[in-house]
């Protein structure tokens, strides 16, 4: 009498199914890996990645795979992007979204010149700590602003206590050499603004009222002045900039950077889109972790700090209604 053979999966076919498993896995971990990587929650890091593939490579053809047609070509447009204003009854100040590949931000336009001004650390020199660009616009009953010069930071404490360079404010040198050799960025008494590399005793003798000391120098008189090269940190970084147009309109640009979205702009993407704005001066101010921007008591960009702007020694402020 036969005994009774239990039915089962023969050890060949459990191997093959085995193997059918592990591959399948592998090639779904891939995949998600690779649409992560080309379409993931990273946006500036996925549009990098796409750009850098060989046309008609295997990961060019599956990235392809995970956009529209639209969205594709939008990857491939040109570098930056420019949204309709947010506020439409902002006269004369407008604040502008911009957007690039790798970065977004900010331009705010004021028409009325005579209403941007330097405020200054009222601890300037003494190493106590300096205001944040939020108790900066409180303190002088400001509409706007953005952060402006550098500052020593020694230990890395960041407090702002000490101006780099020079500052001076309504027409008189407060803080620095009057004779040392530094990129300055000023405004005259006929309200323009100058981007030079001069001492503080040459930029009163031109009339400067207001002015911080930061670099380099972008754009001077139309043309552009930027060499490969000028200034630090030219990699993707968060910026603040500051350009006057032809007709007197101040341009206080930020674009935010240092995010899992977006990693910052290059000088040469600052040229741009401030050229795009009939810049006819234009100059970088300190950005990284300083980078700010504040319109009617809120921040209007993405701080790299969640806690909002550092201590800063100086500020660009626009006035507000007294």
């Amino acid at each position: 009498m036969a005994k009774n053979q239990k039915q089962g999966m023969s050890a060949g076919l459990l191997a093959a199914v085995c193997i059918f498993i592990v591959v399948l896995s592998a090639l779904l971990g891939r995949y998600f890996y690779l649409r992560e990587m080309y379409h993931g929650e990273a946006v500036a890091y996925s549009r990098n990645a796409v750009k850098s593939l060989k046309e008609g490579s295997f990961d060019y053809k599956l990235a392809r795979t995970f956009y529209t047609d639209d969205e594709w070509d939008a990857l491939f447009d040109e570098d930056f992007a420019i949204s309709e204003r947010t506020d439409e009854e902002a006269e004369p100040i407008e604040v502008i979204h911009i957007s690039g590949s790798t970065y977004e931000g900010y331009m705010m336009l004021v028409h009325h010149p005579e209403d941007v001004y330097v405020a200054v650390n009222p601890n300037m020199n003494n190493g106590q700590q300096a205001p944040s660009l939020e108790d900066y616009v409180k303190m002088n009953k400001a509409v706007a602003g953005i952060n402006a010069g550098g500052f020593e930071d020694a230990g890395g404490t960041g407090n702002g206590g000490l101006a780099w360079g020079i500052v001076i404010h309504e027409g008189k040198l407060i803080s620095g050499n009057m004779n040392t050799f530094l990129p300055i960025i000023a405004i005259d008494k006929d309200l323009k603004l100058m981007c030079v590399d001069a001492t503080a005793a040459d930029a009163l003798k031109w009339g400067a009222q207001e002015a911080v000391t930061f670099g380099p120098t972008f754009i001077n008189n139309y043309e552009v002045v930027y060499k490969d090269g000028d200034g630090d940190y030219p990699m993707l970084n968060p910026r603040t900039a500051i350009g006057q147009a032809g007709d007197g309109t101040f341009l206080l640009l930020v674009l935010d950077g240092r995010g899992p979205s977006f990693f910052g702009a290059l000088y040469e993407d600052v040229i741009k889109i401030l050229r795009s704005y009939d810049a006819q001066t234009a100059a970088n101010l300190d950005g990284g972790n300083s980078t700010a921007m504040i319109y009617k008591g809120k921040y209007v960009n993405t701080t790299v700090s969640m806690y909002g702007s550092r201590h800063l020694p100086t500020v660009f402020l626009v006035k507000g209604d007294e």
